[in-house]
């Protein structure tokens, strides 16, 4: 029999994943079919640092163990959807979201983890952030031009 699951944390990372010429990896949720996203996750515990959170959900999400990692110094505040609610202490309804960007190169592989995601897909900055079901998410990609001069290819 396995040990009770420990409640999150709700201190969490977003990381957008994009190349050098602004197109971003969005990957779709395998509890929620149709829900498309940028890498996130809770902390491990109260003292993981924010990076290696980071690091540990991209590589866990989609299997990228390279790339220029940077802290963008964003972060949101927002209301956990009901729905995952449950996975939180009693009482918790508000997550803390500190956002990342990770510059890759183009072409790099993906390797999606099947209990967590359906799919994945490369799309301009733009158009990922329209598909982002997570406002959150939306605005961050939104930010990306900000934080990356872009190139092409």
């Amino acid at each position: 029999m396995n040990p009770p699951r420990p409640f999150k944390i709700p201190r969490s990372v977003l990381v957008v994943i994009h190349t050098p010429a602004l197109d971003v990896l969005l990957i779709e949720r395998a509890d929620k079919p149709g829900f498309w996203q940028s890498v996130t996750g809770s902390l491990d515990a109260e003292d993981e640092a924010l990076d290696t959170t980071a690091r540990r959900e991209v590589a866990e999400e989609t299997g990228i163990t390279t790339g220029t990692l940077r802290d963008w110094q964003l972060q949101n505040v927002y209301e956990i959807y009901p729905v995952w609610r449950h996975r939180y202490a009693p009482g918790v309804t508000h997550n803390t979201e500190h956002v990342f960007g990770l510059t890759v190169a183009a072409g790099t592989p993906v390797v999606l983890n099947p209990r967590e995601h359906l799919a994945q897909v490369w799309l301009p900055w733009r158009e990922a952030a329209d598909r982002c079901f997570s406002p959150s998410n939306a605005e961050a990609i939104l930010q990306l031009p900000r934080f990356i001069r872009p190139t092409t290819a």
